[in-house]
């Protein structure tokens, strides 16, 4: 009988003893899940910002312009066609607030560039000269329906309004509702943007308004050559196929491109020579003007994630 009790005694202590070791081990696990979960919050990179302010330039460009057929585009609003050949300096502002998301990305964009030239000929008074005079705030929507190499493609449209801080001359100050819409390469590894689209334009430019739809093509596409130097390209060709109106200033088409080689110096300041060309004809002349520039730019530009 007292056997019994002892076997008895020591079967109870041994369970007792395996009961407060499984204890024992699951606090122990719940101490180690718990420690991991705070080293893995810990440790996690954030992820990316799908929202960013994209500062594509800011800088100032000085420039030699040489202009062919300015007389016949004095009363033109496009102040490129009508300046004078000469050395000037003019400012550049380029932005965009841009949203990345799985299906789309949506650009708001910020452009605006001045130039101004004051000359003194020499049996003359002194001569003030607009150059260059842009404003052109646009919204900018794309859907990543397809995959090309590393780049998105998909349907995207574009509302805008041109203007300009001063009116050239006898002419009035531009302004023009823009809308866009067609097929757009973008995010690619080269190529930021390559794309087709019809355009329609509401022109509130002169006394009568006019509506008007052409054909674009354009983009902007960047290329390292080595480290701390890349090639940037970008630029559009719009064919005008209608006008509700006949104004004699209004264009036929329109060509503008600017190549840049970008030479960083420090930081995200840059030394940037770069050439430009704008090649277009008004209804009313009898031959196209066009302005060449060559020049060289210093740059500020940077990307924040908001």
């Amino acid at each position: 009988m007292k056997n019994k009790i002892i076997l008895a005694t020591m079967c109870s202590a041994l369970f007792a003893g395996n009961v407060k070791a499984e204890e024992a081990i699951v606090e122990v696990d719940e101490v180690v899940t718990e420690t991991a979960v705070i080293d893995v919050k810990e440790t996690a990179p954030e992820a990316p910002s799908n929202l960013k302010l994209n500062i594509k330039r800011v800088g100032i460009d000085v420039v030699s312009t040489e202009v062919k057929n300015a007389d016949q585009y004095q009363n033109s609003s496009v102040a490129a066609l009508s300046a004078d050949s000469e050395t000037n300096i003019k400012g550049v502002f380029d932005s965009a607030l841009e949203y990345q998301q799985e299906t789309y990305r949506w650009d708001n964009s910020l452009y605006m560039v001045y130039g101004e030239t004051k000359t003194k000929p020499v049996n003359g008074d002194k001569v003030k000269n607009i150059t260059d005079d842009q404003i052109l705030l646009s919204s900018d929507i794309a859907y990543k329906l397809w995959k090309y190499e590393e780049a998105d493609v998909g349907p995207f449209a574009n509302v805008g309004y041109d203007t300009q801080f001063k009116k050239v001359g006898d002419a009035p100050r531009r302004k023009i509702v823009r809308g866009k819409s067609g097929l757009k390469l973008f995010n690619g590894k080269y190529i930021d943007n390559l794309y087709i689209a019809g355009v329609v334009e509401h022109d509130m430019t002169y006394s009568q308004d006019v509506e008007k739809f052409a054909m674009e093509v354009g983009g902007r596409a960047k290329y390292p050559l080595r480290e701390g130097v890349d090639f940037e390209l970008e630029g559009y060709y719009r064919d005008y196929m209608h006008f509700s109106k006949y104004i004699a200033e209004d264009l036929k088409y329109d060509l503008n491109v600017t190549g840049r080689m970008n030479v960083t110096i420090v930081n995200n300041y840059k030394l940037a020579p770069f050439v430009s060309y704008r090649y277009a004809e008004s209804r009313g002349a009898t031959k196209a003007g066009s302005n060449f520039t060559i020049g060289l730019s210093f740059n500020y530009g940077n990307i924040f994630d908001l």
